[in-house]
């Protein structure tokens, strides 16, 4: 690891500027993605600026009745918020779902929307990685890709998003706050994560030196009727294969609207719109729901190793809708 400035951050203020005074200086949260990537080499920041002292954690309400959770409010403290478990549960699972405990006492919400790929390849400096050097190739694409994307990707980057918590976040149509030396700015996070394309290096839409200061959840997005489960290759502290996130809301035998996010498929959490068109006015049955996730799929497309994850994708949507309606029907 090469040597580095730190400086400890008290005001938001303080933070922009010390960023926006060195190109090489980077926000530093828990620490728990950032910290492993500059011991392999992958991040080389000059300067780290400390901002867990900030005054941006917590939970509270917002006037349209969702809620806002400050961006350094820890994975743990989210997760255990009894107004995130009654409103947003899918969330809260989802949450739960990553990492270890340790882990999450550390991590950050505005960071762990902001951490990396797991790609080995990403990780590795000596492999060749078009987000780690643009224009380098992508070595995954023949090689070891079997975890890797089956929608929206590119021929210049087969990567996957981590992040459990960002998956749970797409389907309640979050928005993510940031603050600028400029002003304070916002984000769906429908537009957050930038498309693979030809510069998997660009992943988000923040500007230059942004800070991610919260995260809203609409209250017309609340969904007590929520799930989310993660299929990984073992039982903890593991990745996402595939996960959903998906909440219904059932009224009169007619799905009247339901929400669909998928994790592990894709650069981004990918949010699906067109099995949730299908659904939306039907009666929610099983063959309606592997209607729904075939539509979605139809977009898939497999690498060598990794066709597998569309069949457990499909399965995956019919099963968790399948437990909604039931809970739906029970009420």
């Amino acid at each position: 690891m090469r040597e580095f400035a730190y400086q400890r951050a008290t005001q938001v203020h303080d933070a922009l500027t010390a960023v926006a005074e060195n190109a090489g200086a980077r926000y530093l949260g828990g620490g728990t993605n950032l910290v492993d990537l500059m011991k392999s080499g992958v991040e080389e920041p000059t300067r780290l600026v400390d901002v867990r002292q900030l005054p941006l954690d917590g939970v509270r309400d917002a006037p349209d009745g969702g809620l806002v959770i400050g961006a350094t409010t820890t994975n743990s403290d989210a997760a255990a918020h009894p107004e995130v478990r009654r409103r947003f549960p899918a969330l809260a699972q989802a949450v739960l779902a990553g990492a270890s405990g340790q882990l999450r006492n550390m991590a950050t919400v505005g960071g762990n929307l902001l951490q990396r790929t797991r790609c080995g390849y990403f990780a590795d400096p000596a492999q060749p990685c078009n987000k780690r050097v643009p224009g380098s190739g992508c070595a995954a694409i023949a090689g070891v890709h079997h975890n890797h994307a089956v929608l929206g990707h590119s021929p210049h980057c087969v990567a996957t998003h981590p992040s459990d918590m960002a998956v749970a976040l797409a389907a309640f149509d979050a928005v993510v706050h940031y603050q600028t030396l400029a002003g304070a700015g916002e984000i769906p996070l429908s537009r957050f994560y930038l498309p693979t394309g030809d510069r998997p290096d660009r992943e988000t839409a923040l500007p230059p030196g942004a800070l991610i200061t919260a995260v809203a959840l609409p209250g017309a997005a609340a969904g007590p009727r929520s799930r989310y489960r993660k299929v990984r290759e073992r039982a903890s502290y593991a990745f996402a294969t595939v996960s959903i996130a998906a909440a219904l809301d059932v009224r009169d035998g007619v799905v009247r609207d339901v929400r669909i996010a998928l994790g592990g498929v894709a650069s981004r959490p990918w949010r699906a719109r067109s099995a949730e068109a299908v659904l939306r006015g039907a009666r929610p049955t099983a063959d309606r729901f592997r209607s729904a996730a075939e539509a979605e799929l139809d977009a898939a497309v497999p690498l060598r190793d990794n066709g597998y994850k569309v069949t457990l994708a499909r399965n995956l949507v019919v099963a968790v809708l399948g437990e909604l309606a039931g809970t739906e029907q029970d009420r």
